[in-house]
């Protein structure tokens, strides 16, 4: 049986595969970033990838893209300009840009970064391992995740 047909359950899931809309990545570091798309590649993601260096930057993309704002936010914590607990701060102030699933994605492990994140609506915090088996499950806990939660329309 092909996801296309059988349950309700399986045609969500290939209907939320297929989307359209992009993933966010908010990511100083050029070789995580390359990291995270390395491993969208081998896990057949095909959404597309934009990437932000700040927090700053980020709220500028999502300014300009208020018609077609990403499915997800890959965010890390420790940028410069604008980390990502202020970026947190600043998005769930507007009333379009707090529906957006945001998960942590960073090398901070101390519980004050994960107790904040959660207080200010993330939906997911992990920690990037050095190995990159271990990130490549990572990612796909994150695919997991986003293709199976309902999200509302943005």
């Amino acid at each position: 049986m092909d996801a296309q047909s059988g349950s309700p359950f399986l045609k969500n899931l290939w209907i939320m595969m297929k989307t359209s809309k992009s993933i966010l990545l908010v990511e100083d570091d050029k070789i995580d970033a390359l990291t995270v798309r390395r491993a969208l590649r081998d896990l057949k993601v095909t959404n597309r990838l934009d990437h932000e260096t700040n927090g700053l930057e980020a709220i500028n993309f999502l300014e300009g893209h208020r018609n077609n704002l990403p499915c997800i936010i890959l965010l890390d914590l420790n940028m410069p300009k604008m980390n990502g607990l202020e970026f947190l701060e600043e998005i769930k102030k507007d009333e379009q840009f707090r529906k957006i699933p945001v998960v942590i994605l960073t090398t901070s492990g101390a519980e004050p970064d994960i107790s904040r994140s959660f207080s200010i609506g993330v939906v997911g915090y992990m920690v990037k391992p050095v190995d990159y088996k271990q990130f490549i499950e990572i990612i796909r806990e994150i695919k997991l995740y986003w293709t199976l939660s309902e999200i509302p329309d943005l």
